[in-house]
């Protein structure tokens, strides 16, 4: 479990945070709560999204329920290091959006004593590992593995099902296009 630091053992220290799960398992949400939090505690903060993530906002990180923080927009995980300054918390949202350089990134970030905060699918839709957030996950501190409900049964869901037919590894989408199901739903689902 996460248990959030002190403000003064924060200043200084670098680290990595991943915030994973299935979709609609409340990872933004939970970003945001971290955000928040952060602000409390008057930390300087900068929050980021990929710009293929324009499902809700072009430039706020969005939940499902509305909630909203506006981020600065990046097409690549390299614009983040050039945006890094003057700030002590890094979050990054829809992890997944970006090529595996992100993992680089957030390596330089918590090296050089910024807390970072990344939110993002772990497996894709066939139910495989989602670059680069496996990878993040590895070399994280602190790891959250957030559960959404089940839309066939209710019981915990931890996959990610498409609804369309549609092949390729990415495709942006809400409600209308994935659902988040449990093991057992996803295997009568999928395969």
């Amino acid at each position: 479990m996460f248990l959030e630091q002190s403000v003064n053992n924060i200043r200084n220290k670098g680290w990595i945070e991943v915030i994973t799960g299935s979709m609609f398992s409340g990872k933004t949400e939970e970003l945001i709560r971290r955000i928040n939090r952060a602000k409390i505690a008057n930390q300087k903060i900068k929050v980021f999204k990929p710009s293929i993530d324009n499902r809700y906002s072009p430039d706020k990180i969005v939940t499902h329920n509305e909630q909203a923080v506006t981020s600065i927009i990046v097409n690549d995980a390299e614009e983040i290091l050039k945006n890094k300054t003057d700030c002590e918390v890094i979050a990054i949202d829809e992890a997944q959006f970006f090529k595996n350089n992100l993992i680089e990134v957030c390596r330089k970030l918590a090296n050089d004593g910024k807390r970072v905060i990344v939110a993002g699918l772990d497996m894709d839709y066939t139910g495989n590992p989602f670059d680069p957030v496996p990878q993040l996950m590895a070399l994280a501190e602190y790891i959250t593995k957030l559960h959404a409900v089940c839309t066939n049964c209710g019981d915990l869901a931890q996959f990610t099902y498409r609804k369309s037919k549609d092949k390729e590894k990415i495709v942006v989408g809400d409600k209308k296009e994935y659902k988040a199901l449990c093991r057992k739903c996803y295997n009568k689902m999928y395969l």
